[in-house]
């Protein structure tokens, strides 16, 4: 490599790097054929990720104090077209990902900046002429890389689609067509991003239509990249987007309309002709919100036979416990954001939702937890009688193999649907009821009745209530 250096040294900026990347292939390509694609991917010496740094991204070599030779905005735009037409005209997939990954796989250095921002910019153009195989590898890129460098990549491809440019999400919007794998890395980092903890931070309008549209059209979009992922997905690497959007886009459903309340609040210092402009629009991402929650609980119930297939049912929780306990605070955090006197519609929307989320998600094998865990966790939230609903539900075994039995108290079992609260055993509903006798009837609750009852405040849970289950659909 070193007769390369020396060559590439006395070329302009433009033609050093393209020269690199004719080198970087040749290479790439010849190790790739040499190991027959056996044993996976060749590893990707140093000496050429040396000649990326340094001719491509002009990187310093060996940090000496050397006036290195930068490519004007205009030469950028060359070599940025110049790789565009690259990754289009090469064939050969294998090479193709690993040239990708020579190019701007994270080495933990100062020279990971320059990758992501001209990555950043190529993933923005491929998107613009519609370069799908440079949005593929994207996807695995956004897949394999750290969750902070993907969310800096996403904040540069809203802020080109749907924010500097109106009309231009359009384009963007095309990509669900051309590269779905792309489409579903891109969701999963843009709810990593913007998780409504501020204003800011609360996700464009052009950005949620265009996602909203994308996953009603086809929900199954959302599971793309776990369904494509081996086996072993529980070890996935540390600090990575998770395999689906679905935690992302149920903290968009749930914390939304909290979120547009407090941002509503701290909008009355614009004045109130201000928000009487907007209720219009208001009122739409509202709507817009609540397509997303029932695409979620949607893609939950297909997450179940999936699940089933990969023989995953209580070994993957897709939906992570920790996360969980997590978008339980921060409604609860919202939530004492607010006057509950104005926002009292607002936290009993956001905890119904939150409540089917749960009932689905255990339901199908998404969340891998008993009611037991959920009930102190829970009772921190505002009263609300779906949650109370969900959490007071009866556990079952068969129709929850996957959910671990309850931890041992040290006391004896109680008989199937006994409650501490009185003595008598009832049996369960049949659907022939004319079939019991007499001697099995319930009578009817006396307001004098002789057995006592400890007092029980209507905002605790009732965990020994039983009631006949049936799923949310």
């Amino acid at each position: 490599m070193s007769d390369i250096r020396h060559s590439l040294l006395r070329r302009d900026p433009l033609s050093a790097a393209k020269e690199a990347l004719y080198h970087l292939d040749i290479s790439l390509g010849s190790a790739l054929q040499t190991s027959g694609g056996s044993g996976g991917s060749p590893p990707i010496e140093k000496s050429s990720v040396d000649l990326v740094e340094e001719f491509i991204f002009h990187a310093p070599k060996d940090n000496r104090n050397v006036q290195t030779k930068r490519l004007s905005c205009l030469q950028e735009l060359q070599l940025l077209e110049i790789m565009c037409s690259y990754f289009q005209e090469q064939s050969r997939d294998g090479v193709r990902h690993l040239i990708f990954s020579a190019l701007f796989g994270l080495q933990g250095n100062q020279v990971d900046d320059s990758r992501m921002a001209m990555l950043s910019k190529l993933v923005s153009m491929a998107i613009a002429v519609g370069r799908v195989p440079i949005l593929e590898c994207a996807a695995t890129w956004l897949q394999r890389s750290h969750a902070v460098c993907c969310v800096r990549v996403a904040r540069v491809l809203v802020d080109d689609y749907c924010k500097v440019v109106p009309g231009s999400a359009h384009t963007l919007k095309q990509v669900f067509n051309t590269s779905p794998a792309f489409c579903c890395q891109f969701i999963t980092a843009v709810t990593a991003l913007y998780d409504l903890s501020s204003e800011d931070l609360t996700p464009p309008p052009a950005l949620l239509e265009m996602v909203v549209d994308w996953i009603t059209e086809d929900p199954r979009l959302l599971l793309l990249t776990f369904l494509n992922t081996p086996v072993p997905a529980g070890s996935q690497s540390r600090g990575c987007l998770e395999l689906t959007p679905l935690l992302g886009l149920l903290r968009w459903s749930v914390k939304a309309p909290l979120a547009n309340q407090r941002n509503r609040k701290h909008a009355l210092a614009n004045g109130h002709a201000e928000l009487e402009k907007g209720a219009g629009k208001g009122v739409e991402y509202d709507e817009l919100y609540s397509k997303l929650h029932l695409s979620v609980l949607q893609v939950f119930l297909m997450l179940q036979v999936h699940l089933t297939e990969k023989n995953l049912i209580g070994q993957l929780s897709v939906l992570q416990w920790e996360h969980v306990v997590g978008l339980v605070d921060e409604v609860g955090r919202l939530g004492e954001e607010l006057n509950p006197l104005h926002a009292a519609g607002h936290v009993q929307l956001a905890l119904d939702r939150l409540a089917q989320a749960m009932q689905v998600a255990m339901a199908t094998g998404a969340l891998l937890c008993a009611r037991d865990e959920l009930r102190p966790l829970c009772s921190r939230l505002p009263h609300n009688n779906l949650m109370q609903l969900v959490m007071s539900g009866p556990f079952q075994p068969p129709l929850y193999p996957h959910i671990h039995a309850p931890r041992p108290t040290g006391l004896p079992p109680l008989p199937p649907h006994t409650s501490p609260l009185s003595p008598h055993i009832h049996s369960a509903l049949s659907p022939h009821a004319h079939t019991h006798t007499h001697a099995h009837a319930h009578a009817a609750l006396s307001p004098h009745n002789t057995h006592t009852h400890a007092v029980i405040s209507p905002h605790a849970f009732h965990p020994a209530m039983g009631f006949p289950y049936r799923p949310i659909r």
